[in-house]
């Protein structure tokens, strides 16, 4: 019974040492660092003002981590499924709030969190060397997120979430540094827009000795994951 397992893991062993190779591989699993240029946020999508219902303001370099896993079906064609962990904030001049009778203009940490699930289709160009492989993709993703906002200990609670569906089209290269371990750079265009209703947690903040009253009707927000992607990941193919 021994040497029958015996032989049966070092069956598998030798295996996988095969299949480690890109060329005959089926799953590649990578773990990814991504950089997406910028991301603009709406404050007031629903305003029948255009202007003020197209002014945003703008977060940019944005790093977050991801996973991408790809099954090779044929010598040509891939599929994959990435997700990813998004969020950034940043100080700016967002909330315009009652102070007494005046209307002033606060410094609040406003910005987003987002998970992109997506689904990639990927060509495999035959003109791929031993170490360079050339792959061009295009997919469908779930974009789901929040709007974030916090100011003296006020935190914003969602009401309403509301998902985003995309296309998104790709083109990647991997290096192959070892038999079963490739370096990859992946460039990306996507686009997608969701909607998060909200409402403050408490109505009423105290700000420098002043009592500051904050809106009790729920709002939308829109955010706009509208920059260019690059990813960078380190890859295990097995």
């Amino acid at each position: 019974m021994f040497k029958f397992l015996l032989i049966v893991i070092i069956d598998i062993l030798f295996s996988a040492g095969t299949f480690a190779q890109f060329s005959t591989g089926k799953l590649g699993i990578a773990v990814n660092a991504v950089y997406t240029t910028s991301v603009d946020i709406f404050l007031n999508p629903n305003s029948s003002n255009s202007e003020v219902r197209n002014k945003s303001f703008t977060l940019e370099n944005i790093w977050n981590p991801g996973i991408d896993i790809r099954y090779r079906f044929s010598n040509e064609f891939i599929l994959g499924l990435n997700i990813e962990y998004m969020k950034k904030t940043a100080a700016v001049p967002n909330l315009t709030a009652f102070v007494g009778n005046q209307v002033l203009v606060f410094e609040v940490e406003d910005g987003f969190s987002a998970v992109p699930i997506e689904l990639t289709a990927h060509y495999f160009f035959p003109f791929s060397t031993e170490d360079f492989k050339f792959m061009m993709g295009g997919g469908v993703g779930y974009y789901i997120g929040d709007f974030v906002r916090k100011f003296q200990g006020v935190e914003l609670e969602i009401t309403q979430r509301k998902f985003a569906l995309g296309l998104h089209v790709s083109a990647s290269i991997d290096y192959i540094i070892i038999e079963n371990l490739s370096a990859r750079f992946e460039m990306k265009f996507r686009n997608p827009q969701y909607t998060i209703t909200s409402k403050y947690s408490q109505t009423e903040v105290t700000y420098q000795g002043n009592v500051i009253q904050l809106p009790e009707n729920p709002f939308d927000t829109k955010v706009d994951i509208n920059g260019l992607t690059f990813i960078f990941g380190l890859v295990i193919n097995i």
